[in-house]
């Protein structure tokens, strides 16, 4: 299971992971905290009023044909996204956003899907939220109280059965040493970077997530889907964007995998993984519910 903040996030982090393992007959289910109701339209070729004046509408659509294409199940948590505050100082998340739901609210709606559909393996973002938007650092909240709670009888009793997932993952997609491959590698080609801007104002305090992980899952097989599942996302992506700067065929050669950071395991796990069910067959078959 993983779980994001909005539509298309799914798309943008770990979607090939996720590809890769429906393909090898894995359940896979993502959940989507929000609608995405605040989303600015990101993709010029959409940015018509009557799309504007729709948006709810087609973020569903769009993260139904996503799901289609990544041949995950999907759910959404129900929550109404919380824009991105911009100004100095920043003004107040408004009222009945997710950023600003209860913990608890929150965390128990997400323990029933947990509860529901049983995930041996919980994918989410680091305490930093990926990037610091207010609802991706309320989904890693939640996130990590859920895999807490989802196999205590004592919390949530009215939230279905005790189920406890066996290992927790953040996402690390944009790493600087990943950034700097792909800069380097389009160099040596003679090709032009979008990423060189992005480098040179990369702050000096700012610490490389990419540092953190534990885990690269091979699926440049699936990078194709991913894209695919990314495009689906009409109002938030623009197909000539640097999402796309960079051939696949390089991709596949200089970073062939999606990596992620084990952050709590109750099986035994090597510290270098490639397969984010390391440990686990061993443990499923003979494990009770709680």
């Amino acid at each position: 299971m993983t779980v994001h903040a909005h539509p298309d996030d799914e798309s943008s982090k770990g979607a090939a992971t996720c590809a890769r393992y429906v393909a090898e007959e894995s359940e896979v289910m993502v959940v989507t905290c929000t609608g995405g109701e605040a989303g600015s339209i990101l993709n010029p070729a959409m940015d018509r009023p009557e799309v504007l004046g729709n948006i709810s509408e087609i973020r569903r659509a769009e993260m139904a044909r996503a799901a289609e294409i990544l041949g995950v199940q999907h759910r959404w948590l129900g929550f109404v996204d919380s824009g991105l505050p911009e100004g100095d100082p920043l003004p107040p998340l408004p009222e009945g956003c997710f950023a600003r739901e209860d913990l608890d609210v929150a965390t128990e709606r997400l323990v029933a899907v947990v509860r529901e559909f049983r995930p041996h393996v919980l994918v989410t973002y680091d305490e930093n939220g990926g990037y610091p938007h207010p609802d991706h650092i309320r989904c890693h909240e939640i996130s990590v109280a859920a895999f807490d709670a989802a196999g205590d009888p004592d919390r949530f009793p009215d939230a279905g059965e005790p189920w406890q997932p066996l290992k927790l993952y953040y996402s690390h997609g944009f790493s600087k040493k990943r950034i700097i491959a792909f800069h380097e590698a389009l160099l040596a080609r003679g090709l032009e970077s979008p990423y060189a801007e992005w480098l040179d104002n990369w702050p000096a305090d700012r610490s490389d997530p990419g540092e953190r992980v534990t885990t690269r899952v091979h699926c440049a097989d699936w990078f194709e889907v991913r894209d695919k599942a990314l495009l689906a996302h009409e109002t938030q992506i623009d197909p000539t964007s640097r999402w796309f700067f960079v051939p696949l065929e390089i991709q596949r050669e200089i970073w062939p995998t999606e990596d992620y950071e084990l952050v709590r395991s109750l099986v035994d796990a090597p510290a270098r993984e490639d397969d984010l069910f390391a440990g686990i067959n061993e443990r499923v078959a003979m494990r009770p519910a709680v």
